[in-house]
C-alpha cells in the first residue's frame, strides 16, 4: 500500500518509543477491521470536552467503531459542547491560577476542566428542561431507558437542534445516534446530569430512580451485544459448557477467533471505569455464564498512567491475561502519552489506511 497524508507523515517520523507504539497499534487496528473484526472504543477523562468528536465522529460514520463505553461525563459533555460551544472559556495559564481566581470562576458559573471552563448556565441548564421532559414522559408511561437512550431521543426528536453551536458532524454522539451505535455508560450517576436526575427524584418531580436503567443492566446489555456480535447467537441460544473452573474447562469456553462469527477489539483511552467495566464482560461470560466466546481480539491503551503497585489504569496488558480478558496471542499495545494528542492521530491513520 502506498501511504499518503497523515499516515505517510507518521510512518516516516514515528519510528521509536511511544511513537513506534502508536504506529504498531494503528496498524493492528487496521488489520482488525480489514479481516472483518469489530472495535470498541472506551472514553475516560474529559475527552468530549477536549472535542474528540472532531475525529471520533468520522470514525463512527465510516464504520471504524462499533461500540462505545464511556463515563457519564463524556456522554453529556459532547452534548454540552454541541449546544454551548460559543460560551466555553479557555484559560491558557491554568497552571498559575490562585485559589482566589478559581473561586471567581466558580462564582461566574465556569466549571474548569484543565484549560477549559464549561459554562454552567449555557451548558448544564440549557438541556435540563429537555432531559427532564424525557424523564417525566418515561415516568408517566411506565417506561425505562438507559442514559444514552434518553440522549438519542433528544437528538432524534430535534429537541435541541435549534441550540446547536457547532456543526453536528463534529459531535461523536450525534454520529453514534445516526448509526444507532451501542453505548455503555457505567457509573452514570457520577456525572452532572446524573446528579441532576437524583435532585429531581428527591424533589418529587420524578416517581423514583427506576426510570433510568442501571450499571448492572448495562453489563447485561453488553454481554448480549458481545455474544450476538462474536457468536451470532443470544445467551439462550448458547448451551453452557459445564465443568469445574479448571484451566481446561475455561479453555473450552474461550474459543479461537476463527471459530467465532467475528471478533471485537478494545481501544482504551485513559483508565478508570470506562475501561475496567467493559473488558470484564469476557471473563464473566466464560466463568459466570459458562458460555463460549472469543477473548478480546486486540487491546490498546492510551494513557499517561505508569505501571505501579495496585494501579489498574497503569497495569500492563499481560496482567489482563491472568484475569481471562486477553489471550497470549492477543495483539497488545500501550501508548504512554497524552490521549488528546495520540487518539486523533490514530483515528486519522485508521481512516486513511483501512478499507471502506
Amino acid at each position: 500500500m502506498k501511504h499518503s497524508g497523515i499516515a505517510a507523515f507518521l510512518r516516516h517520523h514515528y519510528r521509536h518509543f511511544n511513537a513506534a507504539a502508536l504506529i504498531d497499534a494503528a496498524d493492528a487496528y487496521v488489520a482488525q477491521l480489514d479481516r472483518g473484526g469489530r472495535m470498541m472504543i472506551t472514553l475516560a477523562g474529559a475527552m468530549s470536552t477536549a472535542e474528540l468528536g472532531l475525529s471520533l465522529a468520522e470514525m463512527i460514520r465510516r464504520g471504524k467503531v462499533h461500540a462505545i463505553t464511556c463515563t457519564g461525563a463524556n456522554l453529556e459533555e459532547d452534548i454540552f459542547n454541541l449546544v454551548a460551544h460559543d460560551h466555553y472559556v479557555r484559560v491558557p495559564d491554568w497552571r498559575n491560577l490562585t485559589a482566589e481566581q478559581e473561586k471567581e470562576l466558580e462564582r461566574a458559573g465556569r466549571n474548569r476542566v484543565t484549560d477549559t471552563c464549561i459554562p454552567e448556565g449555557e451548558a448544564f441548564r440549557a438541556i435540563e428542561n429537555e432531559i427532564l421532559e424525557l424523564w417525566q414522559r418515561a415516568d408517566r408511561k411506565g417506561e425505562r431507558y438507559f442514559p444514552h437512550e434518553f440522549f438519542y431521543q433528544m437528538i432524534r426528536e430535534g429537541m435541541i437542534e435549534k441550540s446547536y453551536q457547532i456543526d453536528p458532524k463534529d459531535s461523536w454522539l450525534v454520529a453514534a445516534c445516526e448509526k444507532n451505535l451501542p453505548i455503555f455508560v457505567p457509573g452514570w450517576e457520577d456525572s452532572t446530569l446524573g446528579n441532576i436526575f437524583v435532585s429531581h427524584v428527591l424533589e418529587g418531580d420524578l416517581s423514583g430512580y427506576h426510570i433510568v436503567k442501571s450499571g448492572p443492566e448495562y453489563m447485561g446489555a453488553l454481554a448480549d451485544w458481545y455474544l450476538s456480535t462474536t457468536m451470532g447467537k443470544s445467551l439462550k441460544e448458547l448451551e453452557p459448557i459445564e465443568g469445574e473452573d479448571t484451566e481446561d474447562a475455561v479453555h473450552l469456553r474461550a474459543i479461537p477467533g476463527e471459530q467465532a462469527k467475528t471478533t471485537v477489539g478494545f481501544f482504551q483511552i485513559g483508565g478508570g471505569i470506562a475501561g475496567d467495566f467493559p473488558i470484564c464482560v469476557v471473563p464473566m461470560i466464560h466463568q459466570d455464564l459458562r458460555r463460549p466466546c472469543p477473548y478480546w481480539a486486540y487491546f490498546c491503551q492510551v494513557s499517561d498512567s505508569t505501571t505501579s503497585y495496585g494501579s489498574y489504569s497503569g497495569a500492563i496488558p499481560t496482567e489482563k491475561i491472568t484475569w481471562g480478558k486477553l489471550d497470549i496471542d492477543t495483539p497488545k499495545f500501550v501508548i504512554e502519552s497524552d490521549a488528546t494528542i495520540v487518539a486523533p492521530l490514530v483515528f486519522q491513520y485508521v481512516l486513511e489506511e483501512s478499507r471502506d
